[in-house]
């Protein structure tokens, strides 16, 4: 029962991180989830399954603002190199792979804390395919495709409604792929199906405050929100990557 209510709460936090900056389901969940689940692969399974649940919702109410001219290729590249990494992802170590995730989430908050500003991404074709890839390796290793697709379509987009719009699109799409090639590979169990029963209730309050927040950030301090967060999950990451 403990579980349940962790699962249960670590939901409503992470879909109200999803609504509020447009990611994060993943960087969030996965600093605990792992710890929860009977296998590393289970995690990925049930994190993606639960964010893409928040994305459907998201991507509903803001797909008056989609441009598919600008998705079309950084998923195609996405959808080829997660494919890859989850059928790896069943020959490799659990502990070794948690170790390798706080890894690389304290590199990406170290990036978006200091050099973000600094690197203006092109809306072209190599960018579109660069941020796939990366994202892609993320999503399919550690379900948290997301810090790539941001930094791309917060360069992409004109406002947070076109890029709320984008970025959710995109992550449904992904999760959706990618929760079919776990299922070929054994990671959606009966264990994933009812915590994912138990999370989806707070997948929907987390959205609910997720929305009302949302409206309320000045569109000149979003971007701040955005890379705030990321420094935030660095930090907890530095406390909680070695347990």
């Amino acid at each position: 029962m403990e579980i349940t209510v962790d699962i249960f709460l670590l939901a409503i936090l992470g879909s109200f991180v999803l609504r509020t900056v447009g990611f994060g389901f993943g960087i969030f969940i996965m600093t605990v989830l792992p710890f929860l689940m009977p296998s590393y692969g289970e995690a990925t399974a049930l994190s993606g399954l639960l964010a893409m649940t928040t994305s459907v919702f998201i991507a509903f109410r803001m797909r008056r603002y989609l441009n598919w001219h600008h998705l079309w290729s950084i998923l195609l590249t996405f959808v080829i190199l997660s494919t890859i990494s989850i059928f790896l992802l069943k020959r490799m170590d659990d502990v070794l792979l948690r170790r390798i995730l706080g890894v690389v989430l304290i590199l990406t908050a170290l990036y978006f804390a200091f050099f973000s500003e600094r690197i203006k991404l092109k809306t072209n074709l190599p960018t579109q395919v660069g941020a796939g890839m990366i994202s892609g390796l993320l999503g399919g290793f550690f379900g948290m495709q997301g810090p790539p697709a941001v930094l791309y379509f917060l360069s992409s987009e004109p406002d947070k409604e076109h890029y709320m719009a984008m970025i959710q699109t995109y992550l449904l799409m992904g999760n959706i792929i990618m929760a079919i090639v776990r299922a070929h590979n054994g990671f959606i169990t009966s264990t994933v199906g009812w915590d994912y029963l138990y999370g989806v209730g707070g997948v929907a309050i987390g959205y609910g405050i997720g929305s009302l927040v949302f409206r309320h950030i000045p569109q000149r301090v979003f971007k701040y929100v955005v890379y705030g967060y990321i420094g935030v999950s660095g930090i907890v990451v530095l406390f909680t990557a070695g347990l």
